[in-house]
């Protein structure tokens, strides 16, 4: 077998023993630069790879003779196509880079972007397309210029938007600045789609670095005697040493402010939150509740071969328990709650999903909004490594970030491919979206008429046909991290 080494993740080493450029070894295939990237590839999959023995390619048999793998590899010298031709057809949410300084960034929340964040749509015609505002980052170019929350734009630098040019007039790297136009949404007669008319008003937006704070939101409301917190967190980031944050401290304070205010329930709206990090979503549900310190909040499974080096090695680490501390040893602030109420759209993924579904054998989780993604999958990050000193190989830059585990909580609960099912199922109303944080919210105030005893004001929901944009296909994950193979 040849050998190679990996680094996975941005927090997260696995290492195989070996080095790929050990010139003592008379096993190591000598490839030549355009074929390292696919021996990367093959043996990152052939060693994480979830459905690693599903897929034929992937059979450890195919590199046992050297000479026939090497004309394999050469065959396959596309990284992008050879990825995707590795892939299992269940797997929706493995993607390879050629930037790992891109996907870094990505994966910390940092981002070339004017700040606004948005949902796109099809008109009556199938064909034109529109976007709404869901919402907009603090700080950011669109702040301030006056974006809100509700906002639609129907232009791109005087082009309409189509299903065939949208990618491209929204989603191009050519230029950081661009006009938008905005517009007014009408109806059909069954509110069963919409139709924009183009408003008179450009306005001229710029891209540049931003940094995306997880924590949107964070109030305490009183209604109906109660006082009830409420957090909209966005992603399940941890520590972002670039940028000199530590999330999961700053999501701690929050929690301790709604202990000293003495919240009696608690809202989390993870309408936009693609998931992020297992130990985050561990850190949020242990200061949800509490008193389950210990106790196993979630279950990992990885390939076969995998699962016996854990089983062997740690069979510890395949268990996710809550906790009473984050890593830097900081006692987390809890609420000791025995319910939670959890805001949800179709964009609710991965980490976030983790969250409701490890929660709900333990407290009861009322789960209002829409169904979510679907994605009980981890992923990690593989770098090519060329030794043990963790330098990454200088001749290309590309990285993996493929599903190497399935997850599911202490129950077993693990698979819900067409998402997990609100209790009150409403989608967002473009048409009457209100402020979040606001008591008036539609989501928000449901959740707070619950809470009150209220059951009457469930709205009924439109039915716009929502499209995914390129980010949403693959920004939706957990991150599987802190753990390390010798």
């Amino acid at each position: 077998m040849k050998k190679i080494n990996y680094l996975i993740l941005t927090t997260l080493v696995i290492f195989n023993s070996c080095k790929k450029s050990d010139d003592d070894d008379p096993n190591v295939i000598r490839l030549e630069t355009d074929l390292e990237i696919s021996d990367f590839i093959w043996e990152g999959l052939n060693q994480y790879y979830y459905w690693q023995e599903s897929v034929p390619n992937l059979s450890d048999s195919k590199s046992e003779n050297e000479s026939e793998y090497a004309y394999y590899l050469s065959q396959n010298n596309v990284p992008e196509t050879f990825f995707n031709s590795l892939l299992h057809p269940d797997d929706n949410f493995s993607w390879i880079v050629d930037d790992y300084i891109e996907l870094q960034n990505m994966l910390q929340g940092i981002d070339n972007s004017d700040g606004m964040e948005f949902g796109l749509y099809v008109e009556c015609n199938d064909q034109n397309i529109f976007g709404f505002v869901r919402y907009v980052h603090k700080n950011s170019d669109a702040e301030s210029k006056g974006v809100k929350r509700g906002m639609l734009f129907s232009e791109i630098n005087g082009t309409r938007l189509t299903r065939d040019n949208y990618r491209d007039l929204l989603f191009n790297d050519i230029s950081n600045t661009y006009s938008i136009k905005f517009s007014e949404l009408s109806y059909n007669n069954n509110n069963q789609c919409a139709n924009i008319v183009p408003g008179q008003e450009n306005l001229t937006l710029v891209k540049s670095r931003i940094v995306k704070n997880p924590i949107h939101i964070s109030k305490v409301i009183e209604s109906g005697g109660k006082k009830i917190a409420y957090l909209m967190y966005n992603q399940f980031l941890g520590v972002v040493e670039s940028e000199n944050k530590d999330y999961n401290s700053e999501l701690n304070d929050v929690f301790a402010n709604f202990l000293s205010n003495g919240v009696e329930e608690l809202v989390i709206d993870l309408r936009y939150n693609p998931g992020g990090r297992i130990s985050t979503s561990i850190n949020l549900a242990s200061m949800i509740t509490g008193q389950f310190n210990n106790q196993v909040f979630a279950k990992e499974r990885w390939n076969s071969k995998l699962m016996n080096y854990w089983n062997e090695n740690s069979p510890e680490s395949l268990l996710n328990k809550f906790t009473d501390k984050l890593d830097n040893d900081q006692s987390i602030s809890s609420l000791n709650l025995s319910r939670v109420f959890v805001l949800t759209s179709a964009r609710t993924a991965s980490a976030s999903e983790l969250l409701i579904n490890g929660l709900d054998p333990y407290i009861d989780v009322i789960h209002i909004g829409d169904f979510t993604v679907g994605k009980n999958q981890g992923s990690i990050t593989v770098y090519d490594y060329i030794n043990d000193s963790r330098d990454k190989n200088p001749n290309h830059m590309y990285a993996m970030q493929p599903i190497v585990l399935k997850i599911g909580n202490v129950a077993g609960y693990t698979d819900f491919p067409n998402g997990l099912e609100p209790d009150i199922f409403i989608k967002e109303s473009l048409s009457n979206p209100g402020i979040l944080g606001d008591y008036n919210e539609p989501l928000l105030k449901i959740a707070i008429d619950q809470i009150n005893g209220n059951y009457s004001s469930i709205l009924t929901s439109e039915n716009y046909k929502e499209i995914t944009k390129p980010d949403e296909e693959f920004n939706q994950r957990i991150i599987v991290e802190d753990k390390v193979i010798e």
